[in-house]
């Protein structure tokens, strides 16, 4: 995000082209008729996750760590977040939307975000098998295949013992809910995570939690290319409104990890500045890749 906040803060407007062809070559490996294989045993986040999440085949090792931490920097989980988010059961989706935590491969194949994990001499090996799927009958389910004889099975991660709790809480009707519910939480199991995910969420731009709550909500059940369209719409509000400037200053820019978000508090976030982040641009359809 720090090159399209340069492009904003110089006032041509050119943050509009870059999100475009992101959004576009996103989209692209989504629906490319080629299968696309993306080995992710390393730090795949924010904008790695929107080119991995397209690709036919996702595979983790130990090494992964995967996340959508955008609303630590005033944003969003974009670059199709709208959509892959989803894969994952019950109220994860929300869960890792509003955090941005990062997890490992049990937990990406908990959430639907991988489709194997393989150990580390396995990723070399499967480089070398992938011409021979590649010009397989069916390209996809011989790639497939492969990666499910190399693959390392895996314990039972941190998501799925949380789920009960991730369920309750993250299931409420909005985010001030969800800040109560976590608050309520009285099981010794679950208190300490409870605690730490309060203390993470009260981090983060009380508006872009009220920004992405709703824009997961909006996307369950939209096709893949209005989930991109919904987000390249709200680009524009949330550059506009100035948290994602502001929290992009404070981490990758000046590092001093304090940013300054308006409102502070939840409570002054209302519902017409929410409205207002995702009113269409009166110029949407003369910038919007993603045409019908």
């Amino acid at each position: 995000k720090l090159a399209s906040r340069e492009l904003f803060l110089g006032g041509s407007g050119a943050h509009r082209d870059f999100f475009e062809v992101e959004y576009s070559l996103d989209h692209r490996i989504h629906t490319y008729p080629k299968p696309v294989v993306a080995l992710m045993d390393g730090i795949a986040m924010g904008g790695g996750m929107g080119i991995a999440q397209g690709a036919a085949l996702r595979l983790g090792g130990p090494r992964t760590r995967i996340a959508m931490p955008e609303t630590r920097i005033g944003f969003f989980p974009d670059v199709g977040g709208t959509w892959f988010l989803q894969r994952a059961p019950g109220c994860v989706p929300l869960y890792l939307g509003l955090t941005g935590v990062a997890i490992g491969g049990a937990d990406g194949l908990y959430a639907g975000l991988l489709d194997a994990c393989l150990a580390p001499e396995a990723m070399s090996t499967i480089e070398a098998g992938v011409p021979a799927a590649m010009a397989a009958d069916d390209p996809r389910a011989a790639l497939a295949a492969l990666a499910a004889s190399l693959a390392t099975p895996q314990a039972p991660g941190e998501l799925e013992a949380l789920r009960i709790a991730i369920d309750r809480h993250f299931g409420q009707e909005s985010v001030a809910e969800i800040f109560a519910s976590l608050e309520s939480e009285a099981r010794p199991e679950f208190q300490p995570w409870a605690a730490k995910t309060m203390a993470t969420l009260a981090e983060r731009s009380p508006t872009l939690l009220r920004v992405t709550f709703e824009q997961l909500r909006r996307g369950r059940g939209l096709a893949l290319a209005d989930c991109f369209r919904l987000e390249l719409n709200l680009i524009h509000g949330c550059f506009d409104h100035g948290d994602s400037v502001e929290g992009v200053r404070a981490l990758p820019v000046d590092k001093d990890n304090a940013p300054v978000w308006n409102p502070a508090t939840p409570e002054g976030v209302t519902e017409d500045l929410i409205d207002s982040i995702f009113a269409p641009l009166p110029d949407a359809e003369e910038w919007q890749p993603l045409k019908h």
